[in-house]
């Protein structure tokens, strides 16, 4: 059985390499697949805003696998450490904990991806992470290529920042617009002044932090700009985003 490739993802989260990345909400294992081997450094399977169950995640690790070199990501629906065991065992190295507003969440979403004693989570002898007991080392080296990444969506999280930052196996915050605009009352208007005044100091302290900054943005020119002020992973696009786009751009190519 032939390794898994060290995580390039982590490494370059820890270097300040930017990478983009492809959000995948449809439960299409083809979508997986053909984004794995599209050229994106990282893709993200929403479990938070679609129907998604483990068994399903478990066969998109493996169309990603099979696919192509982007590092698969996923988003659970909170901070919880039993699922975060189970998705371990089954092969996923790298996760997103959505909104996280305290630094005790924090704290256990990174001891949630650590055995004991840096952190809780169970041991299981035989699994597809530690290629079903092929890697005698797994449990020993496994931290050095799990992925921690905090999302920030309210003014609470943006404000626990620096302290989320300081936390040993803290790779990156990725702040969520569309959250953080309806958290200001601002629902639907991520584009808002006041939002995008509110993203920029919060850029300032994650990149402060001395993690790596995330965003989302699906508009190609307003991406562009998050690269060039220093974001180093931004979601450009996503399954479903491009599915829709494209069905009105070749309907928009007919007249009737």
């Amino acid at each position: 059985m032939r390794p898994i490739a060290p995580n390039a993802f982590k490494r370059r989260l820890a270097d300040r390499t930017q990478q983009l990345g492809f959000w995948l909400s449809l439960n299409s294992l083809a979508s997986t697949e053909m984004a794995a081997g599209a050229g994106f450094d990282w893709l993200l399977l929403d479990m938070e805003h679609s129907p998604i169950d483990i068994e399903s995640v478990e066969q998109h690790l493996l169309a990603a696998r099979h696919g192509g070199d982007a590092e698969f990501v996923v988003r659970i629906p909170s901070v919880d450490a039993v699922l975060v065991k189970r998705l371990l065992d089954t092969g996923v190295r790298s996760f997103m904990f959505p909104y996280v507003q305290t630094v005790d969440e924090a704290q256990l979403a990174v001891a949630a991806t650590r055995y004991p004693p840096a952190g809780i989570r169970g041991y299981s002898g035989i699994n597809r992470a530690n290629r079903f007991a092929g890697n005698p080392g797994y449990a020993a080296q496994a931290h050095e290529d799990i992925v921690v990444i905090l999302q920030v969506e309210t003014p609470q999280a943006i404000a626990n920042i620096p302290a989320y930052g300081a936390i040993e196996g803290v790779d990156g915050i990725l702040i969520g617009p569309n959250d953080l605009a309806a958290s200001i009352g601002l629902l639907g208007q991520s584009c808002h002044p006041e939002v995008l005044k509110r993203v920029g100091a919060a850029r300032e302290a994650i990149l402060g932090s001395g993690v790596a900054a995330g965003m989302l943005d699906f508009n190609p020119g307003t991406a562009n700009g998050l690269l060039a002020d220093g974001f180093g992973f931004v979601a450009v696009g996503g399954d479903a985003t491009t599915l829709v786009r494209g069905m009105k751009q070749l309907l928009g190519s007919f007249t009737r």
